[in-house]
């Protein structure tokens, strides 16, 4: 019978195509680690296994998602930290890092690694950083869904199984990211004032012209107003106020026969000259061409 090691591991190959996709997966896997156990076992290949006291390299990146018991974990970037149940691990390539269960509790983990554009692109437009390798997420029923989906997928291995995986793992990447992004706004009162303000941006444009308006109505200073929003929403209050005009001069070049310089006079623009060149500018044609090319005209 298969140790239970062999049954939850699997490394891949890889072919031309997988490579051009722009994401393809190494390794996925599950150990239990039992209390008392040596770390990591010595059943992985030479290139993936490592000793916690001199640590590693790797020429991947790695996805570590710890569901059970506790550790710690070091790299070049980070000092040591503490791993606990719920944390999500982050390995880059090229850096040093050490990591390993506490000897009397042990852990379970499981793990993703790959390689791609789609990854390089993360780090290099710091969605992701060896600086903070280590993220807390909490036990996630999701999260483990998609990394067992990932498990049966390479178990299988049908035709363009790299391609699925690929999917699942950016699909992982992204939901850890969201998870990491909302936890940061423990603050409950805050949520609620940056959804009231969109709720104001939306259904009250006609009125609020500016955001330092909206700051001034919820009793907020504008300076921590708009740092909270764009932290929150990505954009700035004024951005996002843009982006709204936007999708109402959409919906109104679409939906209404409206003249186009009534529409932009009805969303408050200063003249027809600038809604053209605005509308341009975020759309790539201009308002006549963008009505006509949906409508099918």
């Amino acid at each position: 019978m298969k140790s239970r090691l062999h049954e939850n591991i699997k490394y891949l190959m890889v072919n031309q195509d997988d490579e051009t996709w722009g994401l393809y997966i190494t390794t996925i896997g599950f150990q239990s680690i039992k209390p008392g156990t040596d770390y990591p076992p010595k059943q992985h290949p030479s290139a993936y296994w490592f000793s916690p006291e001199t640590g590693r390299k790797l020429n991947e990146f790695q996805i570590l998602y710890i569901t059970h018991g506790e550790g710690v974990f070091e790299s070049d970037s980070c000092r040591k930290v503490k791993v606990k149940e719920g944390s999500v691990i982050i390995l880059f390539p090229g850096e040093w890092h050490s990591y390993k269960p506490v000897k009397n509790k042990g852990w379970d983990e499981y793990w993703i690694g790959c390689k791609g554009k789609f990854v390089d692109n993360l780090l290099s437009n710091e969605f992701i950083s060896p600086a903070n390798p280590v993220i807390h997420i909490g036990f996630n029923e999701m999260l483990v869904g998609l990394l067992k989906q990932g498990l049966e997928v390479a178990t299988l291995q049908k035709t363009a199984y790299q391609q699925r995986l690929a999917g699942i793992t950016s699909h992982l990447i992204s939901y850890v990211y969201y998870i990491e992004k909302n936890n940061a706004f423990r603050d409950k009162d805050a949520v609620v004032m940056i959804e009231k303000a969109r709720m104001m941006m939306r259904e009250e444009s006609d009125e609020i012209r500016s955001p330092e308006k909206i700051a001034k109505r919820l009793n907020l200073s504008y300076s921590w107003f708009r740092r909270i929003f764009k932290q929150y929403t990505g954009l700035s209050p004024a951005q996002y106020m843009m982006e709204i005009k936007i999708q109402q001069a959409k919906d109104l070049l679409v939906g209404s026969s409206m003249p186009i310089k009534e529409i932009a006079y009805s969303l408050n623009f200063l003249n027809l000259s600038y809604f053209i060149t605005f509308f341009k500018s975020r759309t790539g044609m201009p308002p006549g061409d963008y009505r006509s090319k949906v409508r099918g005209e």
